[in-house]
């Protein structure tokens, strides 16, 4: 189970799933994977009933299918832990997505403290040890051979687990979080603290991995069960990558200035041809000039799509006018020139596109490229490029 905070760390993305319902107003999606998982589930587990307690068809499959709403149960509340806390505590919830043995609770902005991010981040293994602590009390008191018995001792097992698990303190998991909120009051900086979580979790699937490859080297592992293991902590590998990743990447945000970002604009009359309007900004001193297109009062109209300049004929582009490879302004994302970095890539993940128009009041004083953003934001992988 992990919480996914929309922005700035990530940016709002189309729900996974579809809506099935709404609980305490929180918007509850169930993923398409669910299904799959979930027949697959019923299928074993009434396999399992009819071996073990003698039920026949169809009633060993119902069986399968109550244990299945069982589990999308035990994983709601976890996440509905998450979520009750978060909002408990000043932050919005925009959803809950389901998957059959995990979920994940999407917040529109990230904890204000350490204490808070904590809270948050253990709330959800705190509910599934309290399910797993009812369910064993329940298997203790039912019969073992019986169906609801059956039931409540693998809900036991299962949240317990659950709980066990997501505590582990690395990145992607809630334990992780909780890691990084401890290393956030200690070191004073969130994304210096995400990034140690982050290797937490490498380390923490790393030395998973590995004690895993000894227990089946030994005999005590299953080749099922070390494969499914090993695919949970590729899971857990990958999810910590891009914690650190992310951290970097947030750490970098004062660094985004559109006055220093900002490319120059050189604008030429609709109807001058494309060659001479690349001939003009070709003999502009200033580097990195991007094109733009005004009316017949001086007002800019449109900017030049270089990627579409580029496609015309270089024997054409006499021939071609400016205005043909350039997108309206009106289409264009206009960003102030004294928004933070912050503000910028939120603005940057509430509108996507390749160009934006930096502003002064009534006046556009140059072109911001997603890719200069990019740049900045991770230098690294724009030096490999």
């Amino acid at each position: 189970m992990r919480m996914e905070e929309s922005a700035p760390r990530n940016p709002p993305v189309p729900p996974d799933g579809r809506p099935v319902v709404r609980v305490l107003g929180i918007p509850v999606y169930a993923s398409a994977s669910m299904l799959l998982l979930a027949i697959l589930v019923t299928v074993v587990y009434g396999n399992y009933a009819r071996a073990e307690l003698g039920l026949r068809q169809p009633w060993a499959y119902l069986v399968g299918l109550g244990f299945v709403a069982c589990l999308l149960g035990s994983v709601l509340l976890h996440e509905l832990g998450h979520a009750l806390t978060a909002r408990h505590n000043g932050i919005g919830v925009r959803r809950i997505t389901l998957e059959l043995l995990s979920g994940w609770t999407e917040m529109d902005r990230e904890a204000p403290t350490p204490r808070v991010d904590a809270l948050v981040s253990l709330a959800g293994p705190a509910v599934s040890l309290v399910l797993g602590a009812v369910a064993t009390g329940a298997a203790f008191a039912l019969p073992e051979d019986t169906v609801l018995g059956q039931i409540a001792f693998q809900l036991a097992v299962s949240n317990v687990l659950v709980a066990v698990f997501n505590v582990l303190p690395g990145l992607p998991l809630d334990g992780g979080r909780a890691l990084r909120a401890a290393m956030w009051a200690l070191l004073k900086d969130r994304n210096r603290a995400t990034v140690v979580a982050g290797y937490a979790g490498r380390a923490l699937a790393f030395g998973t991995a590995v004690t895993v490859l000894v227990l089946f080297q030994f005999g005590l592992l299953t080749i099922f069960g070390m494969l499914f293991v090993l695919l949970v902590t590729m899971t857990l590998w990958h999810g910590a990558g891009q914690s650190i990743r992310l951290g970097r990447m947030t750490g970098r945000f004062p660094l985004i200035d559109l006055g220093v970002l900002a490319r120059p604009l050189l604008s030429v009359p609709a109807g001058t041809p494309l060659g001479e309007a690349q001939r003009r900004r070709s003999e502009d001193p200033r580097p990195d000039v991007m094109l733009g297109v005004t009316d017949s009062a001086g007002s800019l109209t449109a900017l030049v799509d270089p990627v579409a300049a580029e496609r015309v004929p270089v024997d054409r582009r006499p021939w071609v006018s400016v205005e043909s490879v350039a997108r309206s302004r009106d289409a264009l994302t206009s960003l102030p020139v004294g928004l933070t970095g912050e503000q910028v890539v939120r603005a940057l993940q509430a509108h996507p596109g390749a160009q934006y128009l930096v502003t002064a009041g009534e006046d556009v004083i140059g072109v911001l490229r997603v890719a200069d953003v990019a740049a900045v934001l991770e230098p690294r992988r724009a030096q490999r490029t």
